[in-house]
């Protein structure tokens, strides 16, 4: 059952609008065909952010016959904005259907609206003013065509100031994200109760983590002024801070879930291999660390100055290939491991390149999840060498640097990218504006859906990526659920931002952040 004050009340309000939102099939069953008693007027548009300009069109459309239909364009094909629609279709059908003026609402599933004017043969087909004086598109000519074919008509409602969805969230973005989310779980059957259900499996969980491990560095300083006879500043070194990175510390946020794990990487016979090693064994994670005395520890220095300003950063490093005998060593280890998922962590310092990811993958066993996560930065990783895998967790970046696009807006691109990787699930990290997840669909599922950034005070997005795969992937062997996966991949992503450094999630940090999104939702309603 859903608590009764969050999802259970949000599905009773919208008993009184949701039985508008009807398909094409009923509606033409209830205005009947050509020609009726009663007028009918259409109005269609994407309805994103609802604005006087559309009240304005509504009114008038309505003052103009008998049922007003209004038809909303479904989210797959909104691209205006580089992440559009804002607001989910689902929640723009009731926000249009809550108007008394309006008589039903379609959910458009074409990428225009003449399929349902030839189905519907509206008397009046109304368009906002802005159409009227500018140049008619191949889409509108043919609109125009089809109301005429029938003998319909095209009209423009009356005003002097035109509104743009587009503008308003460009100027002030409402923040919608825990309406986004609770419109999200109510459509997938999902509460709060069942996340912390999902997150409480996550001790039965085994997962082995291969990939290079960094030790990150933080070095802050404070600046002294001009060196003499040369341009470069003086600084007094004050204190050094010292964390297990890239897949140690994807480990450590797996183990602080409450998961197995087991560690497989490569490092330098050195003394900071040592150190990673008792840190790694200290915070109970089962080590395959593989020395290699042809390369160092992969080390990467950060000089900041007390107020957190990088001015440098100092990379011991050596991205050369590993070697045959080390590959084998890895295939074996993961051949033999018995796990419910792998995550492949391809930072490029050496063990990940598109030949080994090929023998690596064959020696994954069939019913272990295959996930991974393949970081550019400075390098040239690319998430596309990981096809056919369970979940792939790539940023903006990434995707546009594995599919040389730098133009496409955000879904597009995302839709490009789930069908070249042939991976079963995508989660699209987005930044600041949360992510964007790709299934394949089913019967009743949607193929996408966004999920907008919980962080309330961005303190440092360092290890927010990290949390993110972590938890992601602890529930998606937990639960088999993309849809729960995304959400507390998520809220662990929001948490990693909300304080300085990378320190692993814990179990209890996130059952405290669902329970604050919980108390939001009941004082808001």
């Amino acid at each position: 059952m859903y608590p009764q004050k969050l999802l259970g009340e949000v599905n009773n309000l919208k008993k009184p609008f949701s039985f508008k939102i009807i398909t094409v099939k009923e509606l033409r069953k209830i205005v009947g065909d050509r020609p009726r008693k009663t007028k009918v007027v259409m109005c269609h548009g994407t309805f994103d952010i609802v604005h006087p300009g559309h009240i304005r069109q509504l009114i008038y459309a309505k003052s103009k016959g008998d049922i007003l239909v209004v038809s909303i364009t479904i989210d797959k094909y909104v691209t205006k904005r580089p992440i559009s629609p804002y607001i989910p279709q689902e929640l723009r059908a009731l926000n249009i259907a809550a108007f008394e003026i309006v008589d039903y609402v379609i959910i458009d599933k074409n990428p225009s609206p003449i399929n349902n004017i030839k189905l519907i043969k509206p008397d009046l087909f109304v368009k906002g003013f802005e159409y009227s004086s500018n140049k008619p598109s191949k889409y509108e000519n043919d609109e125009l065509d089809v109301i005429k074919s029938y003998g319909g008509k095209l009209i423009f409602s009356p005003g002097d100031i035109v509104y743009s969805s587009s503008d308003l969230l460009t100027t002030r973005k409402p923040n919608l994200s825990h309406e986004q989310l609770l419109t999200l779980m109510t459509a997938e059957k999902i509460d709060f109760n069942k996340l912390r259900k999902t997150i409480s499996g996550f001790k039965n969980i085994n997962v082995h983590v291969i990939g290079d491990m960094i030790i990150d560095k933080i070095s802050y300083c404070t600046i002294l002024g001009p060196a003499s006879s040369s341009t470069a500043f003086s600084v007094r070194l004050d204190k050094i801070e010292t964390f297990i990175g890239a897949a140690g510390v994807v480990a450590k946020h797996l183990k602080n879930l409450g998961a197995n794990v087991i560690l497989t990487s490569v490092v330098g016979k050195d003394i900071e291999a040592k150190k990673a090693y008792l840190d790694l064994r200290k915070a109970g994670i089962k080590l395959n660390l593989i020395e290699d005395d042809t390369r160092p520890t992969t080390i990467k220095n950060r000089f900041h100055t007390s107020n957190n300003q990088k001015l440098l950063q100092v990379d011991t490093v050596d991205n050369s290939s590993i070697s045959n005998s080390i590959l084998k060593k890895i295939c074996s280890s993961v051949e033999k491991t018995s796990v419910h998922a792998i995550i492949c962590c391809d930072f490029r310092h050496g063990i990940f390149n598109r030949e080994t990811i090929k023998q690596i993958k064959k020696s994954i066993p069939s019913k272990v999840l295959k996930i991974a996560d393949s970081q550019v930065s400075n390098r040239w990783g690319n998430i596309l060498d990981f096809k056919d895998f369970d979940l792939i967790t790539p940023n903006e970046q990434e995707a546009r640097f594995a599919l040389a696009d730098q133009d496409t807006t955000i879904r597009p691109l995302a839709e490009k990218l789930y069908k070249d990787a042939c991976c079963k699930y995508l989660i699209l990290k987005l930044g600041e504006n949360g992510l964007l997840t790709y299934r394949k669909r089913g019967s009743e599922l949607r193929k996408y859906f966004y999920i907008d950034t919980f962080v309330d005070k961005l303190v440092d997005s360092v290890g927010a990526g990290d949390a993110l795969l972590a938890a992601a992937t602890l529930t998606l062997a937990a639960s088999g659920d993309i849809v729960q996966s995304a959400i507390i991949g998520n809220i662990s992503a929001a948490i990693e931002c909300s304080k300085f450094g990378n320190y692993p999630t814990t179990t209890n940090e996130l059952l405290k952040a669902i329970e604050k999104l919980e108390n939001r939702y009941a004082k808001n309603d």
